[in-house]
């Protein structure tokens, strides 16, 4: 079976500062994939790159068995939650009108706006305005808006940054419910590594390289495995910063860009 995502040998820099080296890995339909790494590991950018967001990366990125770069239409299969919301606090918009904006190039459709609203257990809230709502529904709120095109594959980044733990756990259930109910392939990133060994089928551990890939209990349930990887996080971490310090020496007027990294 052909795989929903096959990065291969992908690199992107800023500056001369590389965010991923030579990655590659495969997803395949059903997979619950959870990847970690640290801060400035590369995720973000890992994530813009596979949305076609950042183009100018080497390497191959195919999903649905389309090279990103050729095509884009498969973007229409995909349902993003960026890490930061996509929705200012003040904005003055009902839940309704937050989630139909997922439909944006479609026509309307009132049925699967309510459906997917009802999903995330906002039926209650679909007249209110986004900003009468806590933390944790507005993240729902941009889960339905990333569902109601009913996508094939949904890619979360860090989605519960600045959510409480009542609502972590609420939300969990929700990514469980989706993977396992509705059968969609999920890419998720996250820091809680608790929960990725409880969720994820399968781990990607990445720190700009990728260090592991495989399922979820071959990482866990390899003690000398996690060391090694922590170790090797934080070597990468020392080489890095070091790196940066050195060049901002080296080259006083490169300015080193660390947004998305």
């Amino acid at each position: 079976m052909q795989p929903i995502i096959k990065v291969a040998n992908l690199s992107y820099y800023y500056d001369s500062i590389p965010s991923l080296d030579h990655i590659s890995f495969t997803v395949d339909k059903g997979d619950f994939l959870g990847i970690i790494g640290p801060n400035g590991a590369g995720k973000t950018t890992l994530f813009q790159c596979m949305l076609g967001i950042l183009n100018d990366f080497s390497g191959e990125i195919n999903l649905f068995g389309f090279d990103i770069r050729q095509d884009k239409k498969m973007l229409q299969r995909i349902g993003y939650v960026p890490q930061k919301k996509s929705v200012e606090q003040g904005f003055p918009a009902t839940v309704s009108e937050i989630v139909s904006l997922g439909m944006i190039g479609r026509k309307i459709n009132r049925e699967s706006i309510d459906s997917a609203i009802e999903f995330v257990e906002l039926g209650a809230y679909r007249n209110k305005r986004i900003d009468e709502l806590s933390e944790g529904q507005q993240q729902r709120v941009i889960i339905a808006k990333a569902l109601v095109k009913q996508p094939d594959l949904l890619i979360l980044d860090e989605p519960t940054t600045g959510i409480d733990s009542a609502a972590q756990e609420r939300f969990y259930d929700l990514l469980t419910k989706l993977n396992k109910d509705k059968g969609i392939t999920i890419v998720w990133s996250s820091h809680d590594m608790n929960a990725v060994e409880k969720l994820a089928s399968k781990v990607a551990c990445i720190d700009r390289k990728l260090f592991f890939h495989g399922e979820s209990e071959d990482f866990f349930g390899n003690e000398e495995r996690m060391k090694s990887y922590v170790e090797f996080a934080m070597q990468s971490h020392m080489n890095l910063h070091f790196g940066n310090e050195k060049n901002r020496a080296d080259n006083p007027e490169n300015k080193i860009d660390g947004n998305g990294i």
